[in-house]
């Protein structure tokens, strides 16, 4: 024997229906004869039809006679099929078998009308009515077909207690009416889910997925080979796809794994269903009506070997949390069996428990709707300990949602939750309540529900390493740099996917016109295009807030710009845990209280804020900083050229030409900005030597940044660009005397920043062949650190520091430097 049972969006359509009734020929003997000893097939009722039951019965209560017009879409959902799947013919008695099944379903709701009220009684009678049509429905396609079928109408055969709404089985009568039944019977058996009686005939309902449960009941009874739950979804996945873009299949599955994560939320199958095939330890299969080749779940006893500690997370999107507490509670043995105890009278269902070892407080989960009625339940309960003080308070939470790890690889393994408080802890997920099983194979815990995708992912990645773990990127700028940048992500891709196991994803980019977003990622070899066609117009303040509504795992924002007003939101991007990453210097060379308040923001969050190019483009120059200071090193001095233009100028200027044209040389290969005089000024090398004291360990403000111009003061003043070079024309000898005093002492120019006694001074200056920078070609930096374990000989770091490949590079390394840290 086989049992099958079909789902809501299973028969939600004709074609969906069509399928099914392939499937179920697919399961009839390869001779062709009838399968009736070998199969019973369960059915719900049309997908969104229970729903709307629920609600015609409210509607009736309130004496809406609108709901008249959904019983009438109902009842025309129900002619469709007949019509599409039944020969002409014969459908004349099928719709008088339905018409006449509808018009019991009116009276009744005339009586609700009547009467005004709705009884769970009444309610499972109601809703009864979904798997009455669609399972006596199908029954008459397949019997067009010329296969002989019988309609089983479950209550005649499943017996419970009149529990409304979710009856208990009587399993002793239930197994043996079942069996009386098929003794009795050769034909294929099509039976209405969800649904039972009492000994007195009343109608009932076994709760949500009853369906399930029903094709459970009879498996059991039947002592069935194995039972099949056709559903929409190709068996049970490692977690929610919807929530989990790489979520995947689990081929096999333990009856203890399938419980604790249907019970967290996995709705693929129901839990109670799985309870009589637990005892008969009878394998249940997890399988696709939309995809019927795939090998869906198979549910049973022992679960193959796999590469995965655990083997999936569920989760329950909204709960409330209720907290009892109190100093009274300390010690005194039975506070508990009274709390749950009444809590059990009441026949309340608590989600998961969790109590502090000092026994102050504890506290459970449950559904939110019932929240206040529990505390109102408990106030008066607990009145007496309230009164006497040795209960402080009973407070509810909510806006919660509770996640589930699930694996019976968990009970030999570990520092899996270890791992799992890290990776939440890194995405800023703080963790509200934890309980974990004696059975070690489930650790639960309570976040906030806004956080609960972004949690889902994050330990979706960690755990289930076949696909690399993932950093989600939001780009500010994509001129010359951001462009690069772009080009070195999409080049390096598979390397870091195959070598790093690190998927570099965009998710958003702006430039001063046009924002992209989109949290499936930007595909790299279109982005241009797709950003000019789908972009919306910029606005940061709304580029930000869609970063932070998205709530992505390993979330970073990268600001390629030298933009001020970008400066502002590093604070609130860092505090929504949310690493920054930038050339920008301006956030580091503002005022020390800022620079410091940015620090101390990502190290609180447990993020990274990350500038290795804010001196030097790609040379690893704050990093050596920030590595001597953290091994206890002390600075004494800093000496560096730091910027690749005035380095390009003075290596370029000697006797016999002209320091203009040398200044224009360096314009025409891109060296300078627009405006030479914003890199002659020595305004770029201050902010760079600033931030280096500052990560020395020096409190240095802006203005303790002496800067001894280089230029003469009628270059300055010069209007505009033409006249700045015409000034310097006619100050050439000025240029030319430094340079010859220079010559004459066998030294060579060059414009030095230097760290020293706690003063940072700018200058253009002559050095000897003595000194580390005399070598220095083309558009090359050097930083020279003197510190007290490098005094003798200083610590060079020399190389490109300028242009948009290195630049771009320095920002890529910070990057996957992050991928590192979330290993």
């Amino acid at each position: 024997m086989q049992v099958l049972k079909f789902g809501g969006t299973s028969v939600g359509s004709v074609e969906s229906i069509k399928q099914v009734i392939q499937i179920i020929d697919s399961y009839r003997r390869d001779d062709g004869s009838q399968p009736g000893d070998l199969i019973t097939v369960v059915f719900s009722a049309m997908g969104g039809v229970t729903n709307q039951l629920i609600e015609i019965g409210r509607m009736a209560t309130t004496g809406d006679t609108d709901y008249m017009e959904l019983v009438r879409r109902i009842e025309d959902r129900h002619f469709n099929v007949i019509k599409a799947l039944i020969p002409v013919k014969e459908q004349s008695k099928v719709f008088a078998q339905v018409r006449g099944v509808i018009n019991e379903l009116e009276d009744l709701l005339r009586g609700v009308s009547l009467i005004r009220e709705l009884s769970p009684r009444t309610l499972d009678l109601i809703t009864s009515f979904g798997e009455r049509l669609s399972t006596a429905v199908i029954t008459e396609c397949i019997r067009s077909r010329g296969i002989s079928a019988q309609f089983l109408d479950a209550r005649t055969v499943i017996k419970t207690d009149d529990q409304f709404g979710q009856a208990d089985v009587n399993y002793p009568l239930t197994n043996q009416l079942i069996q009386d039944h098929y003794a009795k019977t050769d034909a294929l058996q099509l039976v209405t889910g969800f649904i039972g009686s009492t000994d007195k005939n009343e109608t009932t309902t076994l709760g949500r997925g009853g369906s399930d449960y029903t094709a459970s009941i009879l498996g059991a009874a039947l002592n069935a080979e194995v039972i099949d739950i056709w559903t929409d979804v190709d068996g049970m996945m490692t977690a929610d796809p919807r929530k989990v873009t790489n979520a995947f299949n689990i081929p096999t599955i333990t009856y203890a794994e399938a419980m604790e994560l249907s019970h967290f939320g996995a709705k693929v199958i129901y839990p109670p269903s799985l309870q009589p095939a637990f005892a008969r330890n009878i394998p249940v299969r997890v399988l696709n009506t939309f995809n019927p080749t795939h090998e869906g779940t198979l549910v049973s006893r022992t679960a193959e070997r796999r590469q995965y500690t655990i083997t999936g997370i569920s989760s329950i999107d909204d709960i409330a949390l209720v907290n009892v507490q109190g100093s009274g509670m300390i010690g005194v043995a039975g506070v508990s069996a009274k709390l749950f105890g009444v809590l059990a009278a009441h026949k309340i269902s608590v989600i998961l428990i969790s109590q502090a070892s000092s026994e102050h407080s504890i506290c459970f989960a449950l559904d939110p709707r019932g929240a206040e009625n529990v505390k109102a339940i408990l106030d008066s309960e607990f009145a007496t300990e309230i009164a006497h003080g040795h209960i402080d308070n009973i407070a509810i939470e909510r806006d919660l949602s509770v996640i589930a790890t699930v694996g019976e690889g968990m009970r030999k393994s570990s520092g899996i939750a270890g791992k799992l408080f890290s990776v939440l802890g890194k995405n800023g997920v703080n963790i509200v309540a934890v309980a974990q099983g004696s059975s070690e194979i489930n650790i639960s815990v309570v976040i906030n529900k806004n956080n609960l995708s972004k949690a889902l992912n994050a330990l979706h990645n960690i755990f289930f390493q076949s696909e690399a773990r993932v950093l989600n990127l939001y780009l500010v700028g994509t001129g010359l740099i951001g462009k690069t940048l772009l080009q070195q992500i999409a080049k390096q891709a598979d390397y870091l996917k195959s070598e790093k196991l690190l998927k570099v994803c965009v998710v958003g980019m702006t430039n001063t016109r046009k924002m992209l977003l989109d949290p499936k990622g930007i595909d790299l070899d279109d982005w241009s295009e797709r950003q000019l066609a789908e972009g919306v117009t910029t606005s940061l303040p709304a580029f930000v807030e869609k970063i932070k509504d998205y709530n992505l795992p390993n979330s970073v924002f990268i600001d390629c710009t030298s933009d001020k007003d970008v400066v502002q939101f590093y604070e609130s991007l860092l505090d929504a845990n949310i690493s920054v990453v930038t050339p920008n210097k301006v956030a580091n060379s503002g005022s020390y209280a800022e620079y410091r308040r940015l620090q101390r923001t990502a190290l609180n969050r447990g993020v990274k804020f990350l500038y290795e190019t804010n001196v030097g483009a790609g040379l690893p120059i704050i990093n050596t900083v920030q590595g001597l200071m953290t091994a206890g090193d002390q600075f004494l001095k800093i000496e560096a050229i730091l910027s690749g233009t005035l380095s390009f100028i003075f290596n370029t200027f000697s006797a016999g030409t002209s320091f203009a044209d040398v200044v224009r040389e360096a314009k025409t290969k891109g060296y300078t900005e627009p405006d030479p005089r914003d890199d002659l000024s020595g305004q770029d090398v201050a902010r760079k030597i600033l931030i280096l004291a500052r990560e020395a360990g020096f409190p240095l403000e802006p203005q303790d940044v002496t800067i001894n111009n280089l230029l003469p003061q009628s270059c300055l003043d010069a209007p505009t660009v033409p006249a700045f070079f015409d000034e310097l024309e006619r100050n050439n000898d000025y240029f030319e005397n430094l340079l010859a005093s220079a010559d004459a002492k066998g030294e060579k120019l060059r414009f030095v920043a230097s760290f020293e006694n706690d003063k940072a001074v700018i200058e253009l200056r002559s050095v000897g062949p003595e000194h580390p920078f005399y070598q220095l070609t083309g558009a090359d930096n050097i930083v020279s650190f003197t510190t007290e374990r490098y005094k003798d000989r200083p610590l060079v770091v020399k190389g490109p520091g300028a242009g948009a490949e290195v630049t771009a590079s320095g920002v890529f390394a910070d990057v996957v430097s992050i991928g590192s840290y979330l290993a």
